[in-house]
């Protein structure tokens, strides 16, 4: 007995601090913080879309070719006008009459079409020598070269060394071009579009200066009767398309950071509005699980017509349904209980009173009482047993379509001829049917032969019992009327409790548990049906028997 209690106290022992590892390891995942997983995935999810728009349209190749394309064809048409001005007034024939363009006017005439353009420009001859230049001046000491030299760029603003960063990133690539470089004595052949322009085809080049900004060459041919006696080429810094490039960039970054708090807010405002009702039921459902006899309901969220208060409501009907299964658990112990004490308390008195006396006859008659008893105890047992697989089947088998006509009519030949009663039992269908309902045909049957046995043994020798159904609209009926003595005022509702009976006096004690009746009306509950019993009465308002009304919905 020592060793017993120290490993029960072990047993209990164990399962306590198994349980409270368990509690403690769910009150665990109930920590969240601002940054639950939920929370963190919709996150996610907003701001990688978002940065998948960001990232194309960051992909400035296109906009950057466009730009550049544009400019070459407005310096195409710059240089072609250059170059018939200067092929009209600017050339000379020479004795062997050949034409060439003469410099002193070719090169003046070069800075003033070119002052307001304000892009180098520079005049090669027919044999490729360089013959003018729009930076440089002649003065006293010969050709001067004008540079404007710019202050750099401050870089210390973070935004900015930010927006220089994504240029790096994303424009890189693109810029991947020859360094353009410059010789003291400048010949054609050192430019390649120069080169070409030489030999009548217009010509453009895209390189990179030092600053690391584009700087596009094209050239131009002067010809003066398709015969090429120069060649105009002009030099353009596109500065102007890199501020439009960066102006273009910091646009869309101001864009998105605008979208980004805009989307981080709104995905905290999801967030929220799913989160924490998932977590105020989770925590509920945790108090019900924990203790389920003091929390009945969960927060119900009735303003939410969305797939939470779906939630809420169903949760709440569950646990609705699990509260009613806890308490009817308990009543049916209790009740368990009680009728079985009564026979047990019968048989054990009666087999006491059997040992204290010497009479053969009396303790004949106590045996009788102690196997009556048994039997009893027998009866409700078995019944139980059927009451809880009852239960069992009507949570787990998946429901059919029934035709109540043809069921009912077989029910009811099989209970007249399988009756000991002499009654007569009539089957009237009131109406055109079909009489289908979705249930479960086992069940069924068990409700409809429970009524019918039932109105059999309260009716009187000869009586009638009938049996009618109807359809109405979406509802089924079927009424079970008997010639009985009716039901006892106020017994309308005692008699579907369970172990409830009043049976007819000449009928032995003992003979019914008083759970047909019950399980009638949990297995009608289950197929969302009712069932109502009332009198019938005639002009008189004396009793002629008792009418059974069953409804279910139609399918």
């Amino acid at each position: 007995m020592k060793w017993g209690f120290n490993r029960a106290r072990f047993t209990n022992s164990a399962d306590n601090h198994s349980r409270s590892r368990s509690i403690e390891k769910h009150k665990k995942i109930k920590r969240r913080g601002l940054f639950s997983p939920l929370t963190s995935r919709i996150l996610l999810v907003n701001v990688l879309a978002l940065a998948i728009l960001f990232i194309g349209l960051l992909d400035q190749g296109r906009y950057e070719k466009d730009l550049i394309e544009t400019k070459v064809q407005s310096l195409f048409t710059q240089g072609e006008m250059i170059s018939a001005a200067l092929a009209e007034s600017a050339y000379e024939t020479r004795l062997n009459g050949s034409t060439a363009l003469e410099p002193s006017i070719a090169s003046p005439m070069l800075r003033r079409l070119v002052k307001r353009t304000k892009d180098r420009t520079r005049l090669f001859d027919g044999n490729g020598y360089l013959m003018a230049d729009s930076q440089s001046l002649l003065g006293p000491q010969g050709a001067t070269v004008i540079k404007v030299v710019l202050p750099p760029i401050a870089d210390n603003d973070i935004f900015r060394i930010f927006v220089n960063w994504l240029e790096m990133i994303f424009l890189g690539p693109s810029r991947k071009l020859p360094l353009y470089q410059e010789k003291s004595y400048q010949r054609a052949g050192d430019y390649r579009e120069v080169e070409r322009a030489l030999s009548g085809e217009p010509s453009s080049e895209i390189r990179i200066n030092e600053s690391g900004r584009f700087l596009i060459g094209v050239a131009v041919p002067v010809q003066r009767f398709k015969k090429v006696i120069g060649v105009v080429f002009i030099t353009h810094d596109a500065k102007k398309i890199d501020e439009k490039i960066h102006a273009y960039l910091i646009l869309i970054l101001s864009i998105f950071a605008v979208a980004l708090c805009v989307t981080v807010c709104l995905s905290f405002y999801l967030s929220g509005t799913i989160v924490r009702p998932l977590r105020r039921l989770a925590t509920s459902a945790d108090r019900v699980r924990t203790t389920p006899s003091q929390v009945k309901a969960l927060p119900k969220f009735q303003g939410r017509n969305d797939e939470i208060g779906d939630l809420a409501e169903a949760l709440n009907a569950m646990t609705a349904a699990l509260s009613e299964r806890l308490d009817a658990i308990d009543r049916f112990a209790a009740d368990v209980s009680h009728e079985l004490k009564n026979p047990l308390t019968s048989a054990l008195s009666a087999a006491e009173t059997a040992a204290r006396i010497d009479d053969a006859q009396q303790q004949r008659k106590l045996m009788a009482i102690i196997k009556d008893d048994i039997i009893r105890c027998d009866r409700i047992i078995t019944e139980i047993s059927e009451a809880s697989r009852l239960d069992a089947q009507l949570s787990r088998d998946e429901n059919e379509i029934i035709d109540l006509g043809p069921l009912l009519a077989t029910l009811v030949e099989v209970s007249q001829s399988g009756s000991p009663f002499t009654n007569n039992i009539q089957y009237v269908e009131n109406g055109a049917g079909p009489y289908t309902v979705l249930g479960k045909r086992g069940p069924i049957e068990r409700v409809f032969k429970n009524l019918f046995d039932n109105a059999l043994s309260f009716s009187p020798p000869d009586g009638e019992v009938k049996v009618v159904v109807r359809r109405d609209n979406e509802n089924i009926f079927i009424t079970v009327e008997d010639e009985g003595p009716g039901i006892r005022e106020g017994s309308q509702e005692k008699i579907f409790n369970r172990f409830y009976s009043e049976r007819p006096e000449s009928e032995q004690f003992g003979t019914h548990s008083g759970l047909g009746l019950s399980m009638v009306r949990q297995i009608i509950a289950a197929y969302r049906g009712d069932i109502v019993v009332k009198n019938l009465k005639n002009s008189n308002g004396e009793i002629m028997g008792a009418c059974f009304v069953v409804s279910l919905p139609a399918c």
